[in-house]
């Protein structure tokens, strides 16, 4: 029987594209200043031209490669596209296959700092029986993933290729995880009529809210109204452009890594929980580093038009349909759209874990709460098959 070959890959970036990257952002035209002092007219200058200038004197412009090639890094062909996915294997025989799934304006860069936790359990506060294998793909049009050349790759096309992936690496069973994106792939896999994927975790639930409950909502259901009213109000002007005019938003991202460094860190510092003191800012939770690590992925692959094209796609097509297998869900408090647990099980017809229980957290757990998301996947595995 014929096999489709995995490929070792080496993450690495050009130098003349550096060269290109700092150059462009020396002739970088601002904008005059916003009118207001704070970011609700977006990304304020001060700090635009703060990161600008760290990003071309002090940022090291190959840590992206350097931090990726810690690990194993592959490519494979699933439907004409090379994927670019990270495998790290535990040295736990017993430990359960895991497919991460990143989301927008993420990467895979997002759970790299909870991949040795996961595959490594003993040497960081977990059993033997926590460990996983840990399998974590960039989307097709993402970072190194290949970019889809026609339409046709959304939610339910990805779900399937994950599947062909998960199978090519010799996983009769799987778990799988996702936040953003990930939480919609995720749950489309489970939604498939086969699959090998025995339970889903998800970070962002995609729940309706339950009308028969509206009449005497519970405080999290209120809370969970008025952050769906907010997102619709203020927060969702991005997905309308990369939903309906991908290709538009794609030539200026493209031409400025300012434009495309507003465009993804203004999501990080709305969608993560970082204010402090009445303040918002994303150094509250994350770096400078961090922060701009996730923009060179995007830039230095041009991954602007190709990546906003999936909502092109998928965003006003999400599956909506009761899941029946196995999944955990962990609502962390400033994610964008939440749920209470009883919404949650009008839908999620085997909800093993549920948790919204947590001090702090936002859209990016991996980044912001690491240790948290780690020991919420260790109590969903649990639960599990």
């Amino acid at each position: 029987m014929q096999t489709t070959p995995i490929h070792l890959f080496t993450p690495s970036f050009a130098v003349e594209d550096i060269d290109d990257l700092t150059s462009r952002l020396k002739r970088t035209r601002f904008p005059n200043a916003e009118t207001v002092e704070d970011w609700s007219q977006g990304i304020p200058l001060s700090y635009q031209q703060e990161l600008i200038d760290y990003w071309i004197h002090e940022y090291d412009h190959q840590r992206v490669p350097s931090r990726l090639n810690v690990f194993s890094n592959f490519q494979t062909e699933i439907d004409e596209l090379d994927i670019h996915f990270i495998h790290h294997r535990s040295r736990h025989t017993s430990a359960t296959p895991l497919l991460i799934t990143h989301g927008w304006p993420g990467s895979v860069l997002e759970y790299l700092d909870v991949i040795e936790a996961l595959t490594n359990p003993t040497e960081h506060g977990g059993s033997a029986s926590d460990a996983f294998h840990v399998v974590l793909p960039a989307l097709p049009g993402f970072g190194f993933s290949q970019k889809p050349r026609g339409p046709g790759v959304g939610v339910p096309q990805i779900a399937s290729m994950w599947e062909r992936l998960m199978s090519r690496l010799g996983y009769a069973h799987f778990h799988a995880h996702g936040g953003d994106w990930g939480s919609i792939v995720t749950q489309a896999i489970l939604l498939q009529s086969e699959t090998a994927c025995s339970a889903g975790h998800c970070t962002l639930p995609v729940v309706p809210p339950d009308p028969s409950t509206l009449d005497n909502p519970l405080p999290e259901e209120i809370d969970a109204v008025e952050s769906f009213q907010f997102y619709n109000d203020w927060d969702c002007g991005y997905s309308k452009q990369q939903s309906t005019r991908p290709q538009t938003l794609g030539y200026g991202l493209a031409d400025s890594p300012a434009g495309q460094m507003a465009w993804i860190v203004e999501k990080f510092a709305f969608w993560m929980d970082c204010e402090s003191h009445g303040i918002r800012h994303p150094e509250n939770v994350i770096s400078k580093d961090v922060l701009l690590d996730n923009v060179m992925l995007y830039w230095m692959t041009n991954s602007a038009a190709s990546s906003a094209r999936l909502y092109w796609e998928s965003f006003n097509k999400t599956n909506l349909d009761p899941i029946s297998r196995p999944i955990g869900l962990s609502v962390f408090p400033k994610e964008i759209m939440r749920t209470s647990e009883r919404w949650a099980r009008g839908r999620f017809k085997q909800l093993t874990h549920f948790n919204n229980q947590f001090e702090r957290g936002g859209h990016f757990a991996a980044m912001e709460v690491p240790e948290t998301l780690i020991d919420e996947l260790r109590a969903w595995r649990s639960t599990t098959p």
